[in-house]
Formats: structure tokens, C-alpha cells, sequence
């Protein structure tokens, strides 16, 4: 009887032995896997690969001017994202972008010639396929513009009975195409506008003359603030490596003698320089990608895709800046897209000439991605632009220039000033 009564109670204490090693195995498992999703702010498992879930929209600088039979109004400081631009300047553009059909080739005069009567006009620093800027003005994909052509200057024109739509990629290659714009629509949208606090170059006949003829020069110049340069990293990168799908108490995580902090998981590595600037690398098996319908992301995919990823990197540490694209190419199933900042609308350089991002994708997966950190706090007071016309008598020192105004990093400073490109 004493024999049975032992013989129960070792296996009432195995089984509790047995589901007490179970429950261990749940818990230490739900630790290696915690804190490995995109989002920032958010856990979930960790699968084979997580998609770049988007925390902001990309939005682009965009300068624009409005011109009437009496005067210009431009020099406006916009992104695609803001209210004043969407409606009724981007609204505009998108119903011209989707419903132009033909472009014929036309010459870079007849751009010119055209930008002279009533119009809206279009730049976005840099030349992007339409089918990217059509996803800028946050069209959807039943707005599909051509893919194979690129534009860095639109403008769209009255005509008799209706509208056209003019192309420059700021090179060699300009087109035009009529669209289903009405010239009273178009009316409309010019006669919400005061005119004559704006001009291009080629309206002068001073020194303007010696500038780039698009040149948009605002009658005066913009106030704008003045940054400082913080240490976006200063509060520990745990959240960054969880971000990019690495395990932040990864034990293989170092620092070179040249202060750069090397973290690998698997074959994936990333490098964290001291200035702030990050290199990722996937290895065989990437854990971010963006989203797309099939293997290969269309452009518009690619480009929003990458551009949310960067935001969403951004977002925790960055203050004022975004990030804008500026330059996407392929070739076979590689996708490489750089970035800078904007703030505000207005591009940042950096005294090196580089790029603030630049994100590489073999199909949809980002196989690499270099990023520099930085964090932008509002200084005391604002930048100090020079008045225009002695900003014209110093860009007449190097003709053929365009004149704009953008951010420019010094020794721990962001200002505005004069740009001549």
C-alpha cells in the first residue's frame, strides 16, 4: 500500500516537473523573440522577413509659381505633403499627370516660351519618373503615368479650350502632351492667387540675365529659422538594431579601434560610426522589405517604400528634418534610390556634398542601407539671408548659375542662405 502511495506521488512530481520545463521554454522564448518588429514602438514575433511598415508619408520640397497675365506669385517654401500645396496646386498636377496622353517632344525654348503666359509651374529639385511623383501627390495606382519618362520641371498651360502639360527633366529631354484639364479650372486656380510677389530670372533685364532661366526669386527673401546640431544616438541605439530586426542583446557587438560599433546577427551585420552615420548589410536572408504586388516593386513601390522605411528610422530622434528623394535607378532587379533632408520644403547640404541616405533593393528586399543620423533643434533667433539684390551682384561673379535658397551645415549650425548650382 505504502509501495502505491510513493509510486503516485513521483508522478504527480514528474508531471508538475515536466509542465514547469514547458513553461520555461515559452518564456525564454518570448524574450528572444520580443521588441523584433519594423514599427517603431510596437513588439510582435519575428518572422523570416518583416515588411517596412510605414510611420510617415514621403513627402518632396516642391518651389511653385502661379502666373497670370500680370505678374508671377512663387518662391514659396512647400512640400507635397502640406495643406496649402495639395489643394488646389497638387490636386492640378495630379488630374494633369493622370490624364495627359501623346507626349510629343518639344524643346527646352518652348518650355520657356510657354512657362511666359498663364500657368502653374512645378519643380522638384531633382528629376523623378512621373510615376513616383503622381504617388507624391499621393496619387493611388489607377493613376499611372508613364514610368519611362522623368521630369524635374512641370508646368501646366492654358490653352484655347482646355490645358497641356510640359515636361523638363532639366537636361536635354522636354515633352508636352494635352489634358483633360479645363482652361476654367485652370483660371480658377490662377485667380486665387495675388501675383507679383515673385519672378523668374529670365523675366529680368539686370542682373538676372547672368542667372539660370528658372531661377525663381521670391521679391523677399523668406524668414527662416536656424537649426542646431544635436547627437540623435546619445540615448542608446537598443531601439535602432530593433528597428532593423537585429537582437539589441546580441552578444556579437564590439567597437572598432576606430570608435565605429559593429553589431552582427547572423550574417547580417550593421555599423554604427561615431559621426552618427549607420551601415546595414542583409546577407542571404534579408528581414526588411518593402511592400510591392510582385517580386519587382515598381518604381512608385520602390520609392514610397523606402522613403517610409527612412522615415520611420527618422521619426524617434530627428526633429524638423525629412527625408526627400532624390535620385532612383535600376538595373535587372536592383534598386537603388539616395535621399537628402528637407526641412520645411527647403533641401539641406552637407559641406561634403553628400547624401543623407542612400537604400539598396534586390526585388523588394532591402539588401543595404547607409543613413546619416541627424537631429536638428530650433536656435535662438533666425537665419541671416543676404538681400536679393546683393545676392544677385555675388551669383553674377559665376554666370549660368541658378540661384535658390537652401540649409547649409556649419560646425554644429544649420542656416539658411543662398545656394548658386
Amino acid at each position: 500500500m505504502e509501495e502505491q502511495r510513493r509510486s503516485r506521488r513521483n508522478l504527480i512530481q514528474n508531471i508538475l516537473i515536466t509542465l514547469l520545463s514547458l513553461s520555461a521554454v515559452v518564456l525564454f522564448a518570448q524574450t528572444q523573440f520580443y521588441s523584433l518588429d519594423l514599427a517603431t514602438g510596437q513588439t510582435q514575433a519575428a518572422g523570416p522577413a518583416q515588411s517596412a511598415a510605414p510611420a510617415e508619408e514621403l513627402t518632396a520640397p516642391v518651389r511653385t509659381a502661379v502666373t497670370g497675365d500680370y505678374g508671377r506669385c512663387g518662391g514659396m517654401t512647400l512640400t507635397t505633403g502640406d495643406a496649402a500645396f495639395a489643394d488646389p496646386l497638387g490636386r492640378r498636377l495630379l488630374e494633369a499627370l493622370g490624364s495627359a496622353r501623346d507626349y510629343a517632344p518639344c524643346t527646352r525654348a518652348d518650355f520657356l516660351r510657354a512657362l511666359r503666359g498663364p500657368s502653374l509651374y512645378y519643380d522638384f529639385l531633382e528629376p523623378l519618373p512621373l510615376s513616383v511623383l503622381a504617388g507624391l501627390l499621393g496619387g493611388g495606382e489607377e493613376v499611372s503615368p508613364r514610368e519611362d519618362l522623368s521630369a524635374r520641371r512641370l508646368l501646366i498651360v492654358l490653352r484655347e479650350g482646355g490645358a497641356d502639360l510640359y515636361l523638363w527633366d532639366g537636361g536635354e529631354n522636354c515633352f508636352r502632351a494635352s489634358t483633360a484639364v479645363s482652361s476654367d479650372s485652370l483660371e480658377q486656380v490662377i485667380g486665387r492667387y495675388e501675383l507679383g510677389d515673385a519672378s523668374f530670372a529670365m523675366d529680368g533685364t539686370g542682373l538676372e540675365k547672368h542667372l539660370a532661366p528658372c531661377s525663381l526669386l521670391p521679391a523677399q527673401p523668406p524668414e527662416l529659422p536656424a537649426f542646431t546640431l544635436g547627437d540623435p544616438l546619445a540615448g542608446g541605439t537598443d531601439w535602432l538594431l530593433s528597428a532593423l530586426g537585429f537582437n539589441p542583446r546580441s552578444r556579437t557587438r564590439h567597437t572598432e579601434s576606430s570608435g565605429t560599433e559593429l553589431i552582427m546577427d547572423g550574417d547580417r551585420t550593421l555599423r554604427i560610426r561615431p559621426d552618427n552615420t549607420i551601415h546595414y548589410q542583409s546577407g542571404d536572408e534579408p528581414s526588411l522589405r518593402v511592400k510591392a504586388a510582385g517580386e519587382l516593386p515598381t518604381a512608385r513601390e520602390a520609392a514610397l517604400g523606402a522613403g517610409s522605411l527612412l522615415a520611420g528610422l527618422l521619426s524617434p530622434v530627428s526633429g524638423e528634418i525629412r527625408p526627400w528623394l532624390q535620385n532612383l535607378r535600376r538595373s535587372g532587379d536592383v534598386t537603388v534610390l539616395r535621399f537628402g533632408y528637407q526641412i520645411g520644403g527647403v533641401p539641406v547640404r552637407f559641406q561634403d556634398g553628400g547624401f543623407a541616405a542612400e537604400v539598396t533593393l534586390t526585388g523588394s528586399a532591402v539588401t543595404a542601407l547607409t543613413l546619416r543620423f541627424r537631429q536638428y533643434t530650433a536656435a535662438e533667433g533666425s537665419s541671416l539671408l543676404l538681400p536679393l539684390a546683393q545676392a544677385l551682384a555675388v551669383a553674377a561673379g559665376d554666370p549660368g548659375k541658378e540661384l535658390s535658397i537652401g540649409y547649409v551645415e556649419r560646425g554644429g549650425e544649420c542656416r539658411a542662405c543662398w545656394l548658386s548650382d
